[in-house]
Order: structure tokens, then sequence, then C-alpha cells
């Protein structure tokens, strides 16, 4: 059965479908007596008015979906987008999946009439379940790229050039990549560039996981590698890592003495944790901008052209956590918690240039 309409109640209260729309939104441009009874109306009939959406169906609101709002590499992205939505006079709807494909269902289904159009990041739903969500409201992807959608991604491969570069100068021949989510597009990504950059630079690489995009994640993921310690890893994400540098120190691991970690992301805390953490970082807050910005444009009704893709390029960002190639190791890996030897080294940032 479907939901009652303003077109319902305005037949049974005998009024104007406009004059119900003003007994909700304008209540004192209608008689007290008229109110009463289209309010008496639809409370019988069980009809709840969209109070937030005007006469001209538009709401001046757009939202944000993300899949864990607690992440930090998400901070800078959501201040980007409100930023730029609210120079342009809208009010921005944050919403959290919790990595889940059914609870992302439920906040597009529940969302997308209260909005004028979306940003999503971090979707595990298929290509088909975005266009029709598309196919209700504006709606812009970031890092996935949906055929016939319009998308802000960082340059994925360009990342992990420098990163692998990196590596190759201080020595390494081998990595292991730290894989996240199955359903992950960004990480499917990063191990496809993983697999076509190495050879360049001499390097094997070979992958574990996947593992939960959390320092818990991190922590299963380390103890994974005590059994055979790879020279260097590059991990999912830096909440992962992170976690990571905390079980190995707990394991008597020293990094990057034992062990290079390179992380993604960048987020608040990189640089705080022990010892700082090198990572590919990208510049979430322009990203933001940039993915209201095509907002915009999908909301006008433009017609995609060459920039229905807009990339940007991520950065390495070198710290403590990186270094040359681990010599014999005098004990088992198993062994006694040494002291951590002090380091200070000056992060410098290395652009992250395709070629």
């Amino acid at each position: 059965m479907r939901p009652p309409t303003i077109y319902d109640v305005a037949t049974a209260a005998g009024v104007s479908p406009s004059t119900v729309s003003r007994a909700f939104s304008r209540p004192g441009r209608v008689s007290a007596e008229t109110a009463a009874r289209i309010h008496r109306v639809a409370a019988e009939l069980g009809y709840r008015a969209n109070v937030i959406t005007g006469a001209s169906g538009r709401t001046s609101a757009v939202a944000m979906v993300v899949p864990d709002v607690t992440n930090p590499v998400y901070f800078g992205l959501i201040h980007g987008f409100e930023a730029a939505a609210t120079s342009a006079g809208y009010t921005v709807v944050l919403a959290d999946t919790r990595w889940s494909t059914a609870q992302e269902r439920t906040v597009l289904d529940r969302i997308l009439p209260a909005v004028d159009g979306l940003v999503v990041t971090g979707s595990r739903l298929s290509d088909r379940g975005m266009r029709a969500a598309a196919g209700h409201r504006a709606l812009v992807m970031l890092n996935r790229i949906v055929p016939g959608m319009r998308t802000v991604m960082v340059d994925t491969a360009a990342g992990v050039d420098a990163a692998l570069r990196h590596l190759a100068e201080l020595g390494h021949r081998s990595a292991t990549y730290v894989g996240g989510p199955p359903a992950s597009w960004a990480d499917g990504m990063r191990w496809r560039s993983l697999l076509d950059t190495a050879p360049r630079f001499g390097l094997k690489v070979c992958r574990i996981g996947p593992y939960p995009p959390t320092m818990a994640g991190g922590t299963a993921a380390a103890d994974g590698l005590l059994g055979h310690l790879p020279s260097a890893v590059l991990v999912f994400n830096d909440l992962v890592a992170i976690g990571m540098l905390h079980a190995l120190r707990e394991a008597g691991i020293a990094v990057p003495d034992d062990m290079s970690v390179i992380g993604f992301g960048n987020v608040v805390g990189a640089d705080f944790c022990t010892p700082p953490l090198t990572t590919v970082g990208a510049p979430m807050r322009a990203m933001g901008t940039a993915a209201f910005r095509q907002l915009q444009r999908a909301m006008r009704g433009e017609t995609m052209d060459t920039q229905a893709v807009v990339s940007l390029t991520a950065r390495l960002v070198v710290r403590g956590s990186t270094g040359g190639v681990p010599g014999p190791r005098a004990r088992s890996v198993a062994g006694p918690v040494r002291p951590e030897r002090a380091r200070h080294r000056v992060p410098r940032t290395v652009a992250a240039e395709s070629g």
C-alpha cells in the first residue's frame, strides 16, 4: 500500500494541496480551524509532511555519505565539502554507513528524498545500485569510477609510484601489501597499481589480508606478519598502519630497523605515533571542495564532458617509519622486547607524479 500524499490529505480535508502545504510549512497563513482540520485528517491517514522541502521541490540541503565518520581520513574531506556547500547556501547532512552494505542501502533510501544531491565515498553497492540512486538525485562518487557518473578521485597510481620508488631507493627488493575490506574499490586499485608498478623498480610484491580498516585490523595484520617478517609493508590505510605499529612494538619489532611501514591517508595523528608514519597523503580538503563543485554541476543538470572525472595528485610524506633494508637479525622475531632507539627525522614531502 502506497503512503498517503498531500493530495490525499487535501481531498479528505476539502482544501487545496497548497493549503495543506501552508498548514505544515507556514501555519500562520492558514486559519486555526482549517489548520486543525488538516492536521487531524493527516494524522488519520498517516501522512507525514516533508517540512524541509519547499514548493519548488528543492530542499537546499546536500548530503555526504561516508563509511566511518570516526575515521580521521574523512575529517578534511567533510570540512572541505561543508565549507563549499555552506558558501553556496546549502545545509549539509552527514550520514555514516558503518562499512555495511545493508546500512548504506537504508541510508540512501531515507536520505535521497530529503536532499537535492549527495556525495558518496567508500560505497559497497554495485555500479547498478549507484546508478539507480543517481536516477533520483544528483550524485557524485568519491574514489570510485562508475560509468556515466561524476567522480572525484585520488591518483592512486601516482601515490603507489612514489611509495615504491622510495622503498627502492632505500634498497628494498620486495614489499608486502596489507589489504583492506574485500569490497573496497580503493583497495583493489592500490593492489593493481602495486602489481603494475613494482617491476619498474625491481620490486617483488605479495599481499596479505583482507583486514578491517581499523587499528584492530592493524593488530591482526601484525600477528599475520610475525612468522615471516617482510622488509617493508604498504598498508591499506593509516589506521591499520598505526594499529600495526603498536602491535609490532609490543612484539619487540623495531620499525624501521626490522621492517619499514607505509600507510595511506596522512590522517591526523599519523605524525604523532611512534615512529611517525610515512604515508601516501591525499589533499582531502581539496577533494571535498571539488566534490561539491561536481555536485553543483550535476544539480544544475550540466552535461558530463571530459571533466566528469576529477583526479587529484597524492603525495608521499616521508617520516620515521621507513628505512634501509634490515641486516641479519640477531634474535628471533618472537624474542624479548628491546628498548626503542630515539630518532628524529624531519618529514619531507615527495610529489607523487606519474612516470
